[in-house]
């Protein structure tokens, strides 16, 4: 067993934060999930705008759909649909395997729709209807638009992974969105058993930002740099489990529903001075999935441990939470800050993807 391998003994998820074509046609996708255990995908349209733009396998659809002077944004769900079908079949043996609480493929809304809660729902079941496969996450921004979203689209039996988590309160946010969800389809006499949903909390960028705080802090706040993301998971783990193995989700969870387990996005490590696997090795536990970008997952096959950590120096990461907190950081504001950054990324790397096709 490689480490990837070893990861998955221990109960945590890996998935692959990347999907192309030429991943599918050429074997590569097969190959991560035979040979290291990868049992789920994430896409964004940054990832498909790689895609696009680089795979060969693109160029016949796209120019057969330009002659017929399709409009963008349908020509990119023309696109990606397949690929995200194509996926779901290779992840489907997994799904299987561990009766629907693995071996998912995200596809997220358009970004455009992040503070509209109606469109987000209408696209998130208009997807679904395309896709029609049953491990398909519909990704959803945990924006105060967002969260209404998910509650509806839980309530109506869709699956979603939730994004652009930063903080604490994002974290229980959305959780009591999925909640909620959850009753209201018990309530209307459905079948909660189907519906899956993983929170996506973000690390990378916490550490980018808080550590450019801490710099301009100075002093002895120097020392507190480069350890607010993996804290921060640590704590938000605190949480799933206060949430979901709680008396109050019994009841919800004897009906067949299931828990939302965590996601650790943004793993790639973006400082060179830190470990290039940190966002791994630091966070490994059962009921929790990793997604990893192909540079990480290459780097954590290479010289990464698989070791139980995730629960480990939970009243460390409490009393850096703190220490952050006395030197002037404030983590609430970091995740609110970063949230709106990144749904503004997301828009422009989807408006960077139509102009493409246009």
């Amino acid at each position: 067993m490689n480490s990837l391998q070893q990861t998955k003994q221990l109960g945590q998820s890996l998935w692959l934060d990347n999907l192309s074509r030429t991943l599918i046609q050429e074997g590569g996708l097969q190959r991560l999930i035979t040979n290291d255990g990868i049992s789920g995908i994430t896409s964004n349209p940054a990832i498909f705008f790689k895609a696009i733009s680089e795979s060969p396998y693109y160029r016949d659809d796209v120019q057969r759909q330009k002659a017929a002077k399709m409009p963008a944004e349908p020509l990119y769900e023309t696109l990606v649909i397949p690929d995200i079908q194509a996926a779901c079949d290779l992840m489907r043996p997994e799904y299987e395997r561990t009766s629907g609480r693995d071996g998912y493929v995200s596809l997220e809304v358009s970004p455009a729709l992040a503070h509209d809660a109606a469109g987000t729902i209408a696209a998130g079941l208009r997807l679904k209807t395309a896709v029609q496969r049953k491990n398909l996450l519909i990704k959803v921004p945990a924006t105060p638009a967002g969260l209404t979203a998910i509650e509806a689209l839980i309530a109506q039996g869709c699956s979603v992974n939730v994004t652009l988590m930063f903080s604490l309160v994002h974290v229980n946010a959305v959780a009591q969105a999925y909640v909620r969800g959850l009753q209201r389809l018990v309530d209307a006499g459905g079948d909660p058993r189907p519906v899956k949903s993983v929170s996506s909390l973000f690390l990378s960028r916490v550490d980018t930002l808080v550590d450019r705080q801490l710099d301009a802090i100075g002093g002895d706040a120097l020392k507190l740099r480069g350890k607010a993301a993996v804290a921060l998971a640590k704590l938000a783990y605190r949480e799933y489990k206060k949430t979901f193995k709680s008396n109050a989700f019994a009841k919800l969870a004897a009906s067949g529903a299931q828990p939302q387990f965590m996601l650790w996005a943004s793993t790639g490590t973006k400082n060179p001075a830190y470990r290039d696997v940190m966002y791994v090795e630091s966070l490994i536990g059962a009921e929790t999935v990793n997604t990893l970008p192909d540079a990480t997952l290459a780097a954590f096959r290479d010289h990464g441990k698989a070791v139980a950590s995730l629960e480990n120096g939970v009243d460390e990461a409490q009393a850096h939470f703190d220490a952050l907190a006395t030197a002037g950081i404030d983590m609430r504001q970091v995740g609110e800050t970063l949230q709106a950054e990144g749904v503004t990324l997301f828009e422009q790397a989807f408006d960077q993807l139509l102009k493409l096709l246009a």
